[in-house]
């Protein structure tokens, strides 16, 4: 077998930058555009409405900004509560908790690795005032029955589509569900503005208030006149130009992320012990913002291990995301409030693990992967 020790390191994630993005930043810095104000972010933000089929599109500064936007236009407070996959990002219970609001959490489905739907209206109750839904790591949530639950009960959806640029889901884009959409921009995503964010709705109402939440609340009338508090979640023109171009190259993206997402398929499905994700749900294909496996939950070995045996080899790998309920930065109280058991997030968060998988990334890195994995199920 080959030496892996001594061939180059290979990170986890490369951000997928051409000449396109080249062109549009240098443009955007010769018209001497660097704030938030100009016509570099009024494109992108139009852009956006239009590729995740939404009538508004708020940029700002991050993706756990623009939950937390999200929240507050809601006006989601103390004595609410929000529905919450525990298997998530902790910005999602952050954006919550930070309102006032308690975040109510339920476990993942173990096949697409969103909130499993199943078990979301159990934790309704008559405090309950929204639904946070999250697609994870390349499948969307089942958004017919969260708005259905949502309609009944008569809760506010909110979509998380960070990790969902350019996904589908029953026909419509994901980011195009609910009352209000956030998206991310971080440098490892499908669309990247290095830093950023963007809120996606709708409503006439929200669209304004968001905009007021991200630029401190400045009067239309007399600017240093605040009738409310806001923060300063702007984007930069520079961002804006650079997630113009990534926007605009996002089909050859996800086709090239769904090549890589396949050849992973073929070479590690016959690996003992390792689950990999599901290539299809209901009829749409899983575009792999990233290539995450899963140990069976009988091994004693644990990501963590994983992990430290692929870096050994030269080759980057992250973490699952650790269940929400088992957060030590959330309070015991607002962690019991959630009731039932989280098998499936536990199982997730540790033994779930990904590896390498960008665009333009060496054709070798696919064997290496394997030849490390089988290294390591097999190892005694």
């Amino acid at each position: 077998m080959t030496d892996l020790v001594k061939e180059a390191f290979v990170p986890v994630s490369v951000p997928n930058i051409g000449s396109l993005e080249r062109r549009y930043v240098l443009e955007c810095l010769d018209e001497g555009w660097v704030s938030s104000d100009g016509p570099w972010l009024s494109r992108f933000e139009m852009a956006c409405a239009k590729r995740f089929g939404r009538k508004y599109a708020i940029a700002v500064s991050n993706g756990t900004v623009a939950l937390e936007a999200a929240v507050a236009a809601l006006r989601l407070g103390p004595g609410d509560e929000v529905i919450v996959p525990t298997f998530t990002i902790i910005s999602c219970a952050a954006a919550v908790l930070r309102s006032g609001a308690t975040p109510i959490f339920v476990d993942a489905d173990s096949q697409t690795w969103c909130i499993d739907v199943n078990k979301i209206e159990a934790a309704i109750t008559p405090r309950t005032r929204a639904i946070l839904a999250v697609h994870i790591y390349g499948l969307p949530c089942d958004m017919a029955r969260i708005l259905e639950l949502g309609d009944r009960y008569g809760l506010q959806i909110i979509e998380d589509a960070a990790e969902a640029h350019g996904q589908t889901c029953f026909g419509r884009h994901c980011g195009g569900f609910g009352i209000i959409s956030t998206l991310s921009f971080y440098a490892n995503k499908h669309v990247t503005t290095g830093e950023g964010g963007l809120i996606l709705t709708d409503d006439d109402f929200l669209a304004d208030r968001c905009r007021g939440i991200r630029n401190l609340f400045f009067s239309t009338k007399k600017r240093f006149i605040h009738e409310e508090l806001g923060w300063n979640y702007r984007l930069g023109s520079l961002a804006a130009a650079l997630g113009l171009a990534q926007l605009e190259r996002l089909d050859e993206t996800i086709k090239a992320k769904q090549e890589i997402g396949s050849r992973y398929q073929e070479m590690l499905s016959d690996l003992p012990g390792l689950r990999l994700p599901a290539s299809v749900w209901e009829g749409v294909e899983n575009h792999y913002w990233v290539f995450g496996v899963v140990l069976d939950a009988e091994m004693k070995k644990d990501a963590d291990q994983a992990i430290s045996h692929l870096a050994e080899a030269g080759l980057g790998a992250r973490p699952f995301f650790w269940p929400m309920h088992q957060q030590p930065a959330i309070a015991t109280s607002v962690r019991e409030a959630s009731q039932g058991t989280f098998p499936v997030a536990e199982w997730l968060g540790n033994k779930g693990f990904y590896v390498p998988a960008w665009v333009g990334m060496p054709s070798n890195v696919y064997q290496r992967v394997r030849d490390a994995l089988l290294k390591f199920l097999t190892a005694t």
